[in-house]
């Protein structure tokens, strides 16, 4: 078998693991991928590549969003961290997966496919090349780092093919939080949310996998601003906000 670390890099070029045959292909998820992959996979590993970070910083105007309101999705910038799960497919479905990952991710070519080198979650220490998509700077999608309140309400607001895109944040930081990650931008982001899942109408119900994270995001302590109507802190059906401290009223009705 070929060493996986060995496969990264030759004569100073990134080779892709299809340009290797009878390499296993690993693909790294970051947003969607790890809680919906949508490819046959052999396993499924907790891992962390360096040099990298996630962050809303893409326009998505087709999956999550459209034309006239766009949403937000994640994106791989330069620098940093970023922990999310590598999928090993076989060798026998490496053309299959590349083929459905670059008609999902690439629609309009503000991801670019890079092979970087991820440590493996597993126990092992292995390093692997991973297939991953990263944020394309110059593409005019490429929304950069915004304002917290300008992410919120893009996102809030927002909903595409694949769904509401306040649906994509809540399940991305479930599955983060079941990986044992915390992000602290994310967990603002839905705490900053609240409100408006809270105004959502009673007969709405989110999905029950995500509805028990939200309350448990809810719960956390998360440094956000003071949210303020008048001169009353910003109430909801069931929760009272502030500083992003929530208090279950006792004789209120449940947010959801």
């Amino acid at each position: 078998m070929i060493d996986n670390r060995a496969v990264a890099e030759v004569h100073g070029e990134t080779v892709q693991a299809e340009d290797v045959p009878g390499t296993p292909l690993w693909i790294f998820g970051y947003g969607s991928l790890m809680w919906r992959p949508g490819f046959e996979f052999e396993e499924a590993v907790p891992a962390r590549v360096e040099g990298w970070r996630r962050g809303f910083y893409i326009y998505s105007t087709h999956h999550r969003g459209t034309h006239a309101r766009p949403g937000l999705v994640l994106g791989l910038d330069r620098g940093g961290a970023c922990a999310g799960v590598a999928f090993r497919v076989a060798p026998d479905r490496t053309a299959t997966t590349l083929g459905y990952l670059r008609a999902r991710e690439q629609i309009n070519g503000v991801y670019r496919e890079k092979t970087l080198s991820a440590r493996l979650g597993d126990g092992t220490g292995r390093r692997v090349p991973v297939i991953a998509f990263v944020a394309e700077r110059t593409h005019p999608s490429y929304a950069g780092q915004l304002p917290l309140t300008t992410q919120i309400r893009l996102i809030r607001g927002a909903s595409g093919i694949s769904g509401p895109n306040l649906h994509y944040l809540i399940n991305t930081v479930r599955q983060l939080d079941t990986l044992g990650v915390r992000e602290q931008e994310l967990s603002r982001l839905l705490v900053l949310a609240g409100p408006h899942i809270c105004r959502k109408d009673a007969a709405h119900v989110l999905h029950r996998r995500t509805k028990a994270l939200v309350h448990h995001c809810l719960a956390a302590r998360v440094k956000v601003p003071l949210m303020r109507k008048g001169n009353a802190g910003v109430s909801c059906t069931g929760f009272k906000w502030r500083s992003g401290r929530v208090r279950r009223r006792s004789n209120a009705r449940s947010c959801a």
